[in-house]
């Protein structure tokens, strides 16, 4: 498009990129007037004004830039088949919640208090437990009723609930023991254990129950430790056998064992006797007076940790 007289008007601006690229009314008009307007010159008469060459692009300077050393062109911008690429997004920082999350650090133990203080109550302090006992303890039982009846936040994560997620190819092992049991275990052990840090690190507490055995320590009590950090507290609860026993009767499901499988978990869990892991004998005690144990064992524990 060209005026009725005088130069041509200047392409249409882009969005985002100020002043029209390649055009200078100071590159048809030179002049010591370059801080003023120019005024276009008339045409001669019978000489229509002439369009610029499409060959020969104008000079990119500026409508009042004095003349200079000769800058780069910018890049022109981007025609309709070629929609502007947008800037690169850095990537959210990851959060659960509202509080970010650690690099993935372990738990570390709760902290000691000085010899001259009190020790800190269990029932305020955020931590991480983990309830260790034969099939029939009592372990989920008092696990939930010691998280509902805590002053702070408190998640339960049972292994046994978090094991049966998987539906097909449940891999049972009332069945019989297999490869593909125990790697059921583990991928379970070590869900538990991302679930027990994400709860820790937006501080929730939590308390993990589980059948770990004292004679498979690499599986057992170094898989939790590596899965959630040195600041687990471990305490093992392990009534009678014929308390194990009854209780275990009174199950439903694939949660009830035979007497046997029972006795032999029984057998083996008797190994934690002079292991120095805190031990419960719950045998004469219901839920709440269980509970309300396990917040005296945990308070000796925050102040001289057991070594394990």
């Amino acid at each position: 498009m060209q005026h009725a007289v005088g130069s041509p008007l200047p392409p249409p601006p882009q969005p985002g990129h100020g002043p029209a690229v390649g055009w200078s009314p100071a590159a048809h008009h030179p002049g010591p007037h370059q801080g003023s307007a120019p005024v276009p010159p008339r045409p001669a008469p019978g000489h229509p004004p002439q369009a610029p060459h499409p060959a020969a692009p104008p000079q990119t300077q500026g409508p009042h830039q004095a003349p200079g050393p000769q800058r780069a062109a910018p890049a022109p911008a981007p025609g309709p088949g070629h929609p502007r690429q947008a800037a690169p997004v850095p990537p959210a920082p990851d959060t659960t919640g509202h509080v970010a999350l650690p690099p993935g650090a372990p738990v570390a133990m709760p902290s000691v208090p000085p010899a001259a203080a009190t020790a800190p109550d269990p029932a305020t302090t955020t931590l991480a437990v983990l309830l260790i006992g034969p099939a029939g303890a009592g372990k989920t039982s008092v696990a939930k009723y010691w998280a509902d009846h805590r002053r702070v936040p408190t998640a339960h994560i049972s292994l046994d609930d978090v094991r049966e997620w998987v539906r097909s190819g449940f891999a049972d092992p009332q069945t019989g023991w297999n490869e593909n049991s125990e790697a059921q275990y583990r991928l379970a052990r070590r869900t538990c254990g991302f679930s027990a840090r994400n709860f820790l690190a937006n501080g929730i507490s939590c308390i993990l129950d589980d059948a770990v055995f004292p004679d498979r320590p690499v599986v057992g009590l170094g898989g939790w430790k590596r899965h959630v950090g040195p600041g687990l507290l471990p305490v093992v609860l392990l009534p009678g056998l014929d308390i194990v026993l009854e209780r275990n009767a009174q199950r439903s499901g694939n949660r009830r064992l035979t007497d046997e499988e029972v006795a032999r978990i029984h057998g083996r869990m008797a190994g934690w006797y002079g292991s120095g892991l805190p031990i419960i004998d719950n045998s004469q005690l219901d839920v709440p007076e269980t509970a309300r144990v396990l917040d005296e064992v945990l308070s000796r524990s925050i102040a001289s940790p057991p070594a394990w």
